[in-house]
């Protein structure tokens, strides 16, 4: 059911960041976000990325299938959810005042709390699937934080529109991950933060050779350890710091002011 977007604060400031040709004419609020996808779906025809439009797994994602993902990912001493927030937190450096982009936020788990953190700012919560945002409003009181279904390789917003932006645990199942990192590095301001959480490449074998077999299997893609933070540079975005703990890397990078 649609109905035209209502005077809520928020929208009307993410849509103030619309780049004005990519602004929706009377915009529709669709089930609680904004849906400029329709029946187009970005998604991937993989079984890793597939499984994000599940109904079901929306519903447990945030209490079980996300941390049992990190401690496969991180294995059984690396930080848990709880810790990963901190550290998103730490990477981002919020200010009450900051315009907070969270590219493929899923349920809203982190989005949540970039809320809490940025206060008199504004936070939009960016997914490509209906059932994850259909859990997200559910979830969500803020007057400051809304949701929109779109696609992280094309985002509708002006240059330098965010002071922050995070991608955690969802670089690795977009199809097209550097021209996410294209439109990410596009929106981020001068001063601006950017933290990631994504795959990184261990053991042995080359990332193109685990790449080859994961990404055929699952839709997931292994980056290779220096392949983000070279990807980041090659943007313009410097201040780039990486920690690796088991198959996953945090990468955090600055736009110059």
């Amino acid at each position: 059911m649609s109905s035209t977007i209502p005077p809520v604060p928020a929208v009307e400031r993410m849509l103030a960041l619309f780049e004005p040709e990519r602004r929706p004419a009377g915009g529709l609020l669709e089930d609680g976000y904004l849906d400029l996808l329709g029946e187009e779906d970005p998604t991937g025809a993989h079984p890793g990325q597939r499984l994000m439009l599940s109904g079901a797994l929306a519903l447990i994602y945030e209490r079980l299938w996300r941390p049992l993902g990190g401690r496969l990912l991180m294995g059984a001493t690396g930080p848990g959810i709880d810790e990963e927030y901190r550290i998103a937190l730490r990477m981002l450096e919020l200010s009450p005042k900051d315009r907070v982009l969270d590219v493929a936020c899923g349920p809203g788990n982190f989005t949540r709390g970039f809320a809490r953190a940025a206060r008199a700012g504004l936070v939009v919560g960016l997914d490509a699937s209906k059932t994850m945002l259909a859990v997200a409003v559910q979830e969500t009181e803020s007057a400051n934080l809304v949701y929109m279904r779109g696609d992280a390789c094309a985002l509708p917003f002006r240059d330098a529109s965010f002071n922050a932006i995070c991608c955690f645990a969802a670089l690795y199942l977009i199809q097209e991950p550097m021209r996410a990192l294209d439109e990410i590095s596009r929106v981020l301001a001068p001063g601006g933060r950017v933290a990631l959480l994504s795959s990184c490449n261990r053991g042995p074998l080359p990332a193109r050779t685990t790449n080859a077999v994961v990404r055929r299997l699952s839709g997931v893609r292994i980056f290779a350890r220096d392949e983000l933070t070279q990807a980041l540079s090659d943007r313009g975005l410097t201040a780039i710091e990486q920690n690796v703990v088991g198959l996953a890397q945090f990468v955090s990078a600055r736009r110059p002011s």
